[in-house]
């Protein structure tokens, strides 16, 4: 038998990223889901029938090595310090909490915490990375990073798209807390913050379109957007360096296979096209990396083995927490905002 994983929240992160991606892994196992809505109840009995299918995660204490906290942003904070109270690993998916002062809260509590930064593990981003790695860009200029869609109407009633500031809604905390935490990846936690956030479409309560600049110690720049209104997308990264620029287009595809029922074991998941490498000599194509979410569940596994390190320190993501604060500041007073230590 494995680690007891389970699952509180059956949505989309609960029923397309955590729960396949758990399951993919040897050593653990979905032991629990937790989920009020009869309709995800029945899907989630369908799916793992071995699992037990609960309406409140009280049900399940004693019976689980491993939480994972898949509820709305809202809950993050109350339902990990409930796991760590109880003496149970706690899997937060991003962003870690709402606001920095309730993320420093939950990591003061202690016990054993990580957070789902699954983005660490697209594939483009791999890419990128071991390029950097390899010195092929040398020293590195501008980094720019999008995930842009078109999605021109407000979905009503959906949690991310209420403006009251307790749901945690809005792109800046959905996707910025991707796009901030790969940048930190590469070059460390920014200086300061120039910030761009609107509402653009029509009844919009939450920011659907953001721009933020950060400047790194090193001197680098990273350039982020996020928008559900560019019809038009931009690539998903280009960075210029001084020995090369490289480039893609399009989004890492494991979200979309997982949501069509494609898995970790299966030949062609992960696997996206090609970058475009240009230096002194001309251009060339590069095949990205193969994309591996499932890689952060084997961490787990390996951290709570005592075979490994914690997959993604927690005080990174309140680090980048800070660094969404300081961009609200400066969305508001139209100034470039200093990021806290």
């Amino acid at each position: 038998m494995g680690l007891r994983v389970g699952i509180a929240g059956y949505g989309l992160a609960g029923a397309v990223f955590h729960a396949p991606l758990v399951d993919a892994v040897d050593g653990l196992e979905v032991a629990g889901i937790v989920t009020t809505s009869a309709e995800r109840a029945e899907k989630a009995r369908a799916a793992y029938p071995r699992a037990a299918v609960v309406p409140a995660l009280d049900a399940l204490w004693g019976e689980l090595d491993v939480l994972v906290v898949a509820a709305p942003n809202r809950a993050h904070v109350p339902v990990a310090l409930a796991g760590i109270e109880r003496g149970v690993a706690v899997v937060v998916d991003k962003p870690l909490a709402v606001s920095v002062g309730d993320a420093e809260r939950l990591l003061a509590a202690g016990g054993a915490l990580t957070v789902f930064q699954n983005r660490r593990w697209d594939g483009d981003f791999l890419t990128v990375r071991r390029l950097l790695e390899e010195g092929t860009l040398g020293r590195v200029v501008r980094f720019e990073s999008r995930f842009e869609r078109f999605r021109p109407e407000v979905a009503a009633g959906r949690w991310r798209e209420l403006g009251d500031p307790a749901e945690g809604g809005g792109l800046l905390l959905d996707l910025g807390a991707h796009l901030v935490d790969q940048a930190r990846e590469l070059f460390g936690d920014p200086l300061a913050v120039y910030a761009e956030i609107g509402a653009r479409r029509a009844g919009a309560q939450v920011e659907d379109d953001v721009f933020l600049a950060l400047e790194h110690a090193g001197g680098e720049s990273s350039h982020l957007w996020m928008s559900s209104v560019a019809a038009l997308h931009g690539p998903r990264f280009r960075v210029s360096g001084g020995r090369a620029g490289f480039a893609c287009d399009g989004l890492d595809p494991q979200e979309a296979q997982l949501g069509a029922g494609r898995r970790p074991r299966d030949p062609d998941y992960g696997r996206g096209g090609d970058g475009l490498l240009v230096d002194a000599d001309g251009e060339r194509r590069v095949r990205l990396e193969r994309g591996a979410y499932q890689e952060f569940y084997v961490r787990v596994h390996d951290w709570l083995a005592a075979d490994g390190s914690v997959p993604v320190d927690p005080a990174d993501s309140v680090a980048g927490l800070r660094v969404l604060e300081a961009a609200r500041r400066s969305a508001a007073t139209r100034t470039v905002e200093e990021v806290s230590p």
